[in-house]
């Protein structure tokens, strides 16, 4: 966590009947000075949709090598890479490269709409 992160604590409760997971989640967020509300919420809401007893939190903002949330497998190995916001090539390629799941949550400000204009 960033040394001058704002810490935040959230409790959740997940029953995912699609997938047969039921879980209570005890989770702290780190907030980067440079990180929105908005962002750090669709974090969390990215956390809910994509939940699993290995996911975690990356170390955020200022590990551009690491996802927002990512759950690996018992050696190490990245199951799967979850990034929010929009993302630029080069992190989609990171994405798609050591993993066997990408997955992009975008937040309503995030430019995804106009991702076909020009």
């Amino acid at each position: 966590m960033a040394s001058n992160a704002t810490i935040f604590k959230a409790t959740i409760q997940i029953a995912d009947i699609d997938r047969h997971y039921y879980e209570d989640h005890a989770l702290t967020l780190a907030r980067h000075p440079s990180e929105t509300d908005e962002r750090m919420m669709v974090r969390l809401l990215a956390f809910v949709l994509h939940a699993h007893e290995a996911l975690s939190f990356g170390r955020g903002l200022s590990a551009e090598e690491e996802p927002a949330l990512w759950h690996k497998d018992l050696t190490g190995a990245i199951e799967r890479w979850i990034e929010v916001g929009q993302q630029k090539e080069k992190a989609i390629r990171r994405a798609c490269g050591p993993t066997k799941q990408g997955s992009f949550n975008t937040s309503r400000d995030s430019g995804a709409d106009k991702c076909g204009e020009k």
